[in-house]
């Protein structure tokens, strides 16, 4: 069978095909979320997932008005009981991959959360990189204990 006889006997897999294809190729953020922290006054932390574009890209900043500044971390090995972290200037999401901020590698410390926001609300937050416009996305909140959302 000729090519374009299968294009022909096929349009849904063809839409199927330009749906993923075109998806991949966009820059974007989805699934955040932010865990209070268990002592008020404390960084609380936020995730999201990065899905690469075309080009590769260099996160430079995750940042939200509901918090006075933030920080891109990631965590390190265990020393002494205790899970450490470092401090990062800008993380590389590679062209067409993906990037998780999770607990226990990648998150971003959101210091000065205004005492409003609360488990069960949601904040705003914005992606920033090195080139191109920001993405925003909304967040969902979770208290110190309660169980990831994603």
């Amino acid at each position: 069978m000729h090519l374009s006889q299968v294009l022909r006997a096929s349009p849904v897999l063809l839409l199927a095909l330009a749906a993923c294809h075109g998806k991949g190729e966009t820059l974007r953020a989805d699934h955040g979320w932010v865990r209070l922290a268990a002592v008020p006054g404390r960084p609380a932390a936020a995730y999201l997932t990065l899905h690469g574009g075309a080009e590769p890209a260099r996160l430079l900043a995750v940042e939200s008005a509901q918090a006075g500044s933030s920080e891109l971390h990631q965590s390190m090995a265990m020393k002494g009981g205790v899970m450490s972290m470092q401090r990062l200037d800008g993380v590389d999401l590679p062209a067409g991959g993906e990037l998780k901020f999770a607990p226990g590698g990648y998150h971003v410390m959101l210091f000065g959360v205004n005492p409003q926001v609360k488990p069960g609300s949601r904040v705003g937050l914005t992606v920033r990189f090195a080139k191109g416009p920001p993405l925003t996305l909304d967040a969902k909140v979770v208290g110190a204990g309660e169980d990831a959302p994603y």
